[in-house]
């Protein structure tokens, strides 16, 4: 819940939401559902962000060097070439098909790796035969941080990843980046547009659903995805997602 960006290409259906389509340069507003395809290291938002209503959402990511070590070489893939080459502006696909491609993608979480290699090739064949496409950029989008920048960015993001469940300290993260405090909290606000401790909540509070949603107490949700305490977790919870923590794990459940 968060900008972000990976070295995976990236397709994503959303239904039964409107919301922000933030990719890249590019931001517009989706109404009802959402598919679109998203290249390799381009920055973007989660697509269910700020999102109210009782939606339905699916990522799939695809390694960088399965698409261009592997998919791409396949001869009879020719028409996918372009495809992923459009995938450098970020794609959006409109119509009545995507509702399809989307139930096709829910479908994958119950499948053995064979069988999602086979319905994975059904996608994106069906991808090709789409004529309501609308490039999101121009020109292929162009990341505005050097591969340094783009390298520390993963660092932190890591470090998170595998401490969120730990108290963190402002400056054992800035030395991750070689800063001072006052340093690295002025760029990582410019990067992320998020102050860290704002970021860091909103990580904890993704990790918290997906503990709410498992079946788990608020009590375990609070202080397995790193809060120190009840009281400040509801209180962030329902800043960043609008409900209390109660609420969403009834809702939910």
């Amino acid at each position: 819940f968060f900008w972000h960006f990976h070295p995976e290409y990236e397709l994503v259906y959303i239904d039964n939401a409107t919301g922000t389509r933030h990719v890249g340069d590019h931001i517009s507003t989706y109404t009802g559902s959402d598919l679109v395809l998203i290249g390799s290291n381009i920055p973007h938002l989660n697509f269910d962000y700020g999102v109210k209503s009782e939606y339905r959402k699916v990522v799939l990511h695809l390694k960088k060097e399965f698409v261009e070590n592997h998919l791409l070489t396949i001869p009879e893939f020719t028409g996918w070439h372009q495809l992923f080459e459009m995938s450098n502006h970020g794609v959006a696909f409109h119509g009545k098909t995507k509702h399809q491609i989307g139930e096709l993608l829910f479908q994958f979480e119950q499948l053995n790796p064979q069988e999602q290699y086979l319905k994975l090739i059904k996608v994106f064949h069906q991808l090709t035969q789409f004529h309501e496409i609308e490039l999101l950029h121009d020109s292929p989008y162009k990341r505005k941080f050097s591969q340094r920048e783009q390298g520390r960015l993963r660092d932190i993001h890591a470090y998170v990843d595998q401490h969120y469940h730990e108290k963190i300290e402002l400056h054992e993260v800035a030395a991750i980046s070689n800063m001072t405090n006052e340093a690295f909290c002025r760029y990582f606000k410019k990067v992320t547009t998020y102050t860290f401790i704002d970021f860091l909540n909103r990580y904890r509070i993704s990790q918290a659903k997906r503990i709410l949603m498992s079946g788990r107490n608020i009590s375990s949700a609070c202080f397995q995805s790193g809060f120190e305490s009840l009281s400040y977790f509801n209180r962030i919870f329902k800043k960043i997602t609008g409900e209390n923590p109660s609420a969403f794990r009834k809702r939910y459940l």
